[in-house]
């Protein structure tokens, strides 16, 4: 009995993964239409993937330039920024120094006038280009 068991559990066996055998040939050699779309769309979806995926990391990489070229931008305007006070802080101070050099100018006498009163006091100079300033 035990025997008749073993060959019947066989039988079933080997019955049963022929038909899933067959029934899988059958399955592979003639798609149906609808399952040759259904195989067009998974190899599109597949293919779809990979170009959104293309597409983030062009995204990102056009992100991380962006905001690249933003820090650089910063850093110009504060550069930028630092040179309009360094040239304001220059006109002002040139505006200052040709202030003081006028008044300078303005207090300084004459070489011919001083060399008059000299020449007055019997004293003989040998340079005229010596200018005196008053203090």
């Amino acid at each position: 009995m035990k025997a008749e068991l073993i060959v019947r559990r066989g039988v079933f066996a080997v019955a049963f993964a022929g038909l899933l055998a067959g029934g899988a040939h059958a399955r592979g050699q003639d798609p149906t239409p609808q399952q040759q779309d259904i195989q067009n769309d998974k190899q599109d979806i597949r293919n779809d993937k990979k170009d959104v995926a293309k597409d983030r990391a062009d995204r990102n990489a056009g992100q991380r330039d962006i905001n690249h070229d933003r820090k650089d931008l910063n850093k110009d305007r504060v550069d930028r920024n630092q040179d309009q006070r360094d040239i304001n802080h220059d006109k002002a101070q040139l505006a200052h120094d040709d202030k003081s050099t006028a008044s300078t100018a303005r207090r300084r006498k004459p070489i011919a006038r001083i060399s008059t009163r000299i020449a007055s006091t019997g004293v003989r100079i040998r340079r005229t280009s010596i200018t005196i300033a008053r203090t």
